[in-house]
């Protein structure tokens, strides 16, 4: 190699030593820090898989950076042996020495043949044929390479180490929910967690052998981290799967919970149906005595009998008897919740159809309240006040009683009964 000249002020031989002695310590790190990645075993299974997608074109381009970098780890070999041999030709190394060695050192003594990066030469140029660096910046090259380098394998690896795992302990799990619904008759086809377990059966197929031949595809790096290997596996697609398996195991285990109480719920089902049956009964009963005592008054009909739940609660036993359980649980459901609102119908039927009556009994009670109330203040022989309660009496108690004259009669002997009273204090006592 020819000498150009140092590269800035020759070194004493103090720095040269000083200067070997760095780049000795960066080399035994360099090293040490390439055969690690040579051994790591991410990397070995990124060489053994058959890799897809993301994974693949980024490994391509990684397998030629490992060996690029051990290109420029020999070349910063040589280069690092040549200085020292030079240095220890003398013990005290002469002028010549020092600047060869200060070039050897400082200047870009080293070159490489082949480009770290072969552009297309359409686009940039000339393909690079060498490369020259001086030691420090070949370091720090070959430190660039090896970040992005590890990167690769350590995001693999990490991928590889996390989400197959995870993805067979659920396939597990999806095992056992499988074998738990076909003992009670949710199965693809029959039932809609039936077809949802062999979606999911599927989906994790599907993205374990997606993990294992593209596991980049399934990584999020940090937000603002260069360090190799920043980041976490993307498991959105398992976490997705894992809450279905959830849902369907907790609908798997209410129908386990219908087939275990299944018929004490079905006995509760029908007493609610046999007491609305018995409200409709009495509201039915009480409408005719409403219509033979009241007149002009708007009676509601009374409908019958629920036939269709009925109906359906002897569909429900048929499921039981049969061990229809996964068909059970749905109707058993939806008869609890009906047979209550049947319930609730029948007793607002029955309270709308007796509405009369209880209109006529407040009628009834106000009269014999005014009545009481008037006799307590002497009152009770005034002619005028037992006309009128005699005539809203007669109105009150006899059938069929019209409430709106009755109601008109209680209301004129109120007012008669305040008019009487109103008057000047006598033997009475207070007034009204």
């Amino acid at each position: 190699m020819g000498v150009t000249g140092p590269p800035g002020p020759v070194m004493d031989r103090d720095e040269v030593d000083r200067a070997l002695a760095r780049l000795g310590a960066e080399h035994k790190a360099i090293e040490d820090s390439l055969l690690a990645l040579q051994d790591h075993a991410g990397r070995r299974l990124l060489e053994g898989a058959e890799l897809t997608g993301t994974t693949r074109e980024r490994w391509l381009v990684t397998e030629s950076t490992i060996t690029r970098l051990w290109t420029y780890f020999d070349a910063y070999t040589d280069a690092l042996n040549d200085a020292r041999e030079l240095r220890a030709r003398r013990r005290w190394s002469s002028r010549e020495d020092l600047v060869e060695l200060t070039e050897r050192l400082r200047g870009e003594s080293v070159q490489i043949a082949g480009g770290a990066r072969q552009p297309d030469a359409s686009v940039t140029g000339p393909a690079v044929l060498t490369e020259r660096f001086t030691l420090e910046r070949l370091v720090s090259r070959m430190n660039e390479l090896y970040a992005s380098s590890l990167d690769v394998v350590v995001t693999a690896d990490a991928v590889w180490s996390a989400l197959p795992a995870r993805i067979d302990l659920l396939a597990a799990e999806l095992g056992r929910t499988r074998s738990l619904a076909h003992s009670v008759g949710v199965r693809p086809g029959e039932h809609p967690a039936g077809d949802e377990l062999e979606t999911i059966t599927a989906e994790l197929t599907a993205l374990r052998t997606e993990v294992i031949s593209d596991p980049l595809a399934f990584w999020q790096p940090a937000t603002g981290s260069s360090a190799p290997g920043g980041g976490r596996p993307d498991t959105t697609r398992y976490d997705r799967a894992a809450r279905a398996l959830e849902d369907i195991r907790r609908e798997i285990e209410a129908v386990l919970a219908v087939r275990k109480d299944s018929e004490e719920r079905l006995l509760r089902v029908r007493d609610v149906l046999s007491r609305a049956d018995r409200t409709l009964a009495e509201a039915r009963v009480a409408r005719g005595e409403v219509l033979a005592k009241i007149a002009a008054s708007e009676v509601p009909a009374v409908s019958g009998p629920p036939t269709a739940l009925q109906e359906r609660l002897a569909t429900a036993a048929e499921h039981r008897r049969h061990a229809r359980w996964h068909r059970l649980s749905p109707l058993l459901e939806s008869l609890e919740r009906e047979a209550e609102d049947e319930l609730m119908r029948a007793r607002e039927s029955l309270t709308a159809v007796t509405a009369p009556l209880a209109v006529r009994a407040e009628l009834r009670g106000r009269l014999d309240a005014y009545k009481a109330k008037v006799a307590r203040l002497g009152a009770a022989e005034d002619p005028l006040l037992i006309e009128r309660y005699d005539t809203a009496r007669r109105m009150l108690w006899s059938a069929p009683c019209d409430l709106r004259v009755a109601e008109q009669a209680v209301l004129r002997y109120q007012q008669a009964a305040a008019e009487v009273l109103s008057g000047p204090r006598d033997a009475r006592g207070s007034q009204w």
